[in-house]
Order: C-alpha cells, then sequence, then structure tokens
C-alpha cells in the first residue's frame, strides 16, 4: 500500500503520523486481496481555525474504485479514528458489493410453525 500523508501543523505530526499507522495495519487486513502497488492511501490533516476543529479526510483508491472518509472532532487523534472507523465501514460495504453478496443471500419463505396439538380427557 502506498501512503502518502499531508500534515498542515508540524507541531502534531508525529502524533498522527502514529495514530495513521496504527490504523493503517488493521486497514490491510481488509485489503490483502488487492495488489499492495494498487492501493493508495492518502490522508489531510489540517486545523478548522473558525471552529477550532481538527479535520482529517483519508481517500483510498483501490482497482474497483476511489472511497472517501472524513472526521472532525476537538481532539486530532479522534478525527483520525473518526476517518478510518468510517472507511472501514465503507471498504466493507464496498467489498460486498464486489462480490455481489446480495445476490448470494438467500431468501426463504416464512413458515407457520406446526398448530400444537392439545390433548383430549376423557
Amino acid at each position: 500500500m502506498k501512503i502518502s500523508l499531508s500534515c498542515k501543523h508540524e507541531e502534531m505530526r508525529q502524533a498522527i503520523e502514529d495514530e495513521v499507522g496504527r490504523l493503517v495495519s488493521k486497514l490491510q487486513k481488509l485489503l490483502k486481496r488487492y495488489a499492495p502497488d494498487l492501493v493508495q492511501l492518502h490522508g489531510l490533516f489540517e486545523k478548522q481555525p473558525r471552529k477550532g476543529l481538527y479535520a482529517f479526510s483519508l481517500n483510498v483508491s483501490l482497482p474497483t474504485g476511489t472511497l472517501h472518509a472524513t472526521g472532525s472532532a476537538t481532539d486530532g487523534r479522534l478525527s483520525v479514528r473518526q476517518a478510518f472507523t468510517e472507511m472501514e465501514s465503507q471498504l466493507k460495504k464496498h467489498q460486498a458489493k464486489v462480490r455481489k453478496d446480495y445476490e448470494w443471500k438467500r431468501k426463504r419463505a416464512r413458515r407457520e410453525p406446526a398448530p400444537k396439538e392439545v390433548p383430549v380427557a376423557d
């Protein structure tokens, strides 16, 4: 996987890189079916001055499509975690769609339970 990270605030660069490195290892477990040189991950970390929030946007380019996720929070690491959580759910949904899981899902009719027999007293 090719990873590029842009960080506009140098004082937080090391903390963000550590968090991204830890979370990328979780994503790589989901991406092991793709060739490593075909998967690209780009992250952009910035601070929004008016709101006082940190924003992290994440783009993953796959051979089957491109996924985008964002996270914003008052803490820089929390914004990174939010973006990766959203990316993980999007990635699982995308892979299910590529595998065409919706075609393999069995549709069965619901059966009525058999009526219970009541013993007749003599």
